[in-house]
Formats: C-alpha cells, structure tokens, sequence
C-alpha cells in the first residue's frame, strides 16, 4: 500500500506575523488621520492618492519586511518635528532637535554626511581584508541611516511650505535640489534591497559613489545657489500631475543610475587580471568624462562655485584611476559575475517600467498643461531617448540573449544620456521646461 503525503502550503495572508498587522493597523490609523485632519485642503486627487497610498504601503512593509521600520521611524520623527514646530517656524532655531536634527535642512544635512560615510566605509570594506565584512555592515547601517534622515527631511519640508502660506505649500519634489533628496534615497533604497535580496554588500562601494556624487552637486546648490529655500510654485508646477509623474520618474532615473554602476563593477571585474593599460584606458575615459560633467554646470568661467567643480571632478578622476589600480583586490570581494549580471538586468527592468509610466504620465501632465500631449520640447525629446535606450538594451537581453561586458557597457552608456536628459537639457537647451533651468 502506497501512502501520499499532501503539504499544503501556507497563503501569503497566513505567513503575516504580529508585527505585519500591527503595521498595517498603524499604516491605516495614520492615513485615516491624516485624511480626517487635512481633508478640506486636499483636492479630490489629492485624496485618491492618500487613500491608495495605504494599501501600497502595507503591501511594501510586507514585501520588504525593514520598511516596516523604516516607515515607522520616520513617521514617528517626522510628527515629532511637525509637534515641535507648534506651527512657527522660527521654532526651528531655538528647539534643540529640530535646530540639529529634525528641522528640514538639518536632517539633509545630515543625510549628506551619512551617505558620505557610508561610501567611504562600504570602500574601506572592499580594502579591509579580514575587517572588511564588519566595514561594509557599518557602511550599510549609515545608507540606511541617510535614508532615514532624507526622508524625515522630505517630510518635515512638506509641513514646513504650507506653514509659509497656502499658496507656497507642495509635494517636496519640485526643484532640482529637492529631486536630488528624491534622487539619492531612491537609489540607496533600491540598492539596501539588493543588497539584502542578494547577500553581498560589496556592490555598495560603487553604487554609493553615485550617491554621493549627487550629495555633491545637492551641496554646491545649497550654498551657492540657496536652493534650500523654499520657493512658490511656478505656474507649470501647479498640477496634481507633478505628484505622480516626477516620483515615477526618479525611480527610473535612480534604477538606472543603480545599474550604471553594477557594470562599473561588473567591468572592474572582468578586467582584474588585465595588464595591457591599453585595454583599461577605455574604461578611465568613461569614468573621467563621467566625472567632468558636472564642470559644464561653469556656465560662465568666473560663475560662484566654479572651483569647486574642477576639484571636484579632479577628486573624482582620481577615485576613478585608484579604482582600476586596486581592481584585482576589488574584483576578489564583488559577488560573482551572475549577481552582478542580475542586479544590473532587474535594476533596469524596474527602472524601465517606472519611466514609461512616468512618461505617459507626462503627456498626460503636458495635455492638461499646455494643451498637448507631444509637442517635442527638448526634455520629452530626450526624455524618449532614455527610454527608447532602455527599450532596446531590454530588447536584446530577452530576444538576442544580451550578457557580459556589452551589456554592462551598453548600462554604463545609458548613465551619460540619462544624466543629460535629467541636467544637461535644463543647462543647454530652452523649452517648455525652462523653468527648470540651472
């Protein structure tokens, strides 16, 4: 007689522990607050958006079980700060925590100061030998640490523009320095992800390079142009569109950055051995013109702050050649070429799906704004470049079997055109989108 045995697996619902529920009970609580509190200021989509935001929430918290914490540390921060305000915002200057850590600008700050130790120590791991997995965790706690803070800045920054005035308050994500926050928690994010999904945290030395070279340029608006202020919204700006379409965007623009740098590495890797400096030259080359974009934004040669981009590019020119001088120590640390391969391919899958949603999303933004849905202003212009970039190097991936370096250089490749549609047209290039001008 033969016995079969059945096992029948458990349903998602099932598999939620204590803490998951507890979770969603406070993701609903505090959407339901926020909705009764602010209701009569939120437009119809406003609230739609809200409403769907909780489920999204809930579903994300379960997804990746350390959001949970992350979005309770926030939340729990940020309505810290926004109590302590007791609606003045000259508060900010004599509150001890808001003045040094909650304000806005305090916790960017610090943001940008954590990202900056979270590169070097995810670095100091790649050279560590035997330290080198307790230098990486920490440099792993400091990116999710800068997340923190980022997003408690974002945060307490929306409370803080409609304290200004009704007319002032809006989404934090309006202007370049505030895509820039967007921009480098994003990717940190979605790398913490893969970092985790995977089990290596030796990818994180390189995608935190472009991390922090965002922090950079997020300095250098700060002080020299005094982006931090908070500004009325232009005209165009005025949409509830803005709220979806430049989210949507970013994670494209982060994704894509992300899998920029996996094929730095994943080039690193497959270089190790090499010795012909001939053969390396190329790689250099990218890297360094990569590195001397940021010099473009010296529109005029005696313009505040111009120095600081020639020795920031020098710097970075610098990381670039001591990357391929310790490229046999590195690559011995990189995950194998399969995983970097991977992270690479799904970083510009999620990217990919995120920008075209983004982009439909924009043409539903430029009907209602200016009559059109295409009009080929040069940021939609290149906006569909980036796109139809991706769109072919998926293409080859799923229909030619796209691997290897072509794929990675093809990735790396995408970084400079995705950097000119998102900076080098606002610098060079006039349009609808003009008042996005650097």
């Amino acid at each position: 007689m033969t016995t079969t045995t059945l096992t029948l697996n458990d349903s998602w619902l099932t598999r939620r522990n204590a803490f998951d529920w507890v979770f969603a009970a406070l993701v609903v609580a505090g959407g339901l607050f926020a909705f009764s509190r602010y209701a009569a200021s939120m437009d119809i989509y406003e609230k739609t958006i809200l409403l769907g935001t909780m489920p999204a929430m809930i579903w994300l918290g379960w997804f990746w079980r350390p959001l949970r914490v992350l979005a309770v540390v926030v939340a729990a921060a940020a309505v810290l700060a926004i109590t302590s305000y007791q609606g003045d915002l000259a508060r900010a200057d004599t509150v001890f925590w808001l003045k040094y850590f909650l304000s806005s600008q305090s916790a960017i700050l610090w943001m940008s100061v954590l990202f900056f130790m979270s590169t070097v120590f995810y670095w100091l791991g790649l050279f560590g030998g035997k330290q080198g997995d307790a230098l990486e965790l920490i440099g792993s706690r400091l990116a999710w640490a800068a997340v923190t803070m980022a997003l408690i800045g974002t945060m307490v920054r929306w409370y803080e523009s409609h304290q200004l005035g009704p007319d002032i308050g809006h989404i934090p994500v309006s202007n370049l320095y505030e895509v820039f926050v967007l921009f480098c928690w994003l990717t940190a994010t979605f790398y913490l992800y893969f970092e985790e999904r995977y089990a290596t945290r030796a990818m994180g030395a390189f995608v935190m390079l472009v991390v922090s070279a965002a922090v950079g340029f997020l300095l250098w608006y700060t002080l020299v142009r005094e982006a931090h202020e908070i500004q009325p919204l232009v005209p165009a700006l005025q949409s509830w569109w803005m709220k979806l379409h430049v989210p949507a965007n970013f994670i494209g623009y982060g994704t894509f950055a992300l899998a920029a740098m996996v094929a730095f590495a994943y080039l690193i890797k497959e270089q190790a051995q090499e010795t012909r400096w001939y053969k390396l030259t190329p790689i250099w080359l990218l890297g360094v013109a990569l590195c001397f974009v940021p010099v473009a934004f010296r529109q005029r040669v005696q313009e505040a702050g111009g120095s600081y981009w020639v020795v920031y590019a020098g710097i970075s020119a610098l990381i670039a050649a001591g990357i391929l001088l310790g490229r046999k120590r590195i690559a011995a640390r990189l995950p194998a070429n399969e995983v970097l391969d991977d992270v690479m391919y799904k970083s510009i899958t999620v990217g990919f799906a995120f920008f075209t949603i983004a982009t439909v999303l924009g043409a539903l933004w430029a009907a209602d704004a200016w009559g059109g849905y295409w009009s080929w202003d040069p940021k939609e212009t290149w906006a569909l470049i980036v796109w139809l970039n991706y769109a072919a190097w998926l293409h080859m991936r799923l229909v030619k079997g796209l691997r290897g370096t072509v794929a990675a250089w093809w990735a790396l490749g995408g970084l400079a055109v995705t950097t000119f549609a998102f900076l080098g047209v606002n610098m060079f290039l006039s349009g609808l989108h003009s008042y996005g001008t650097l």
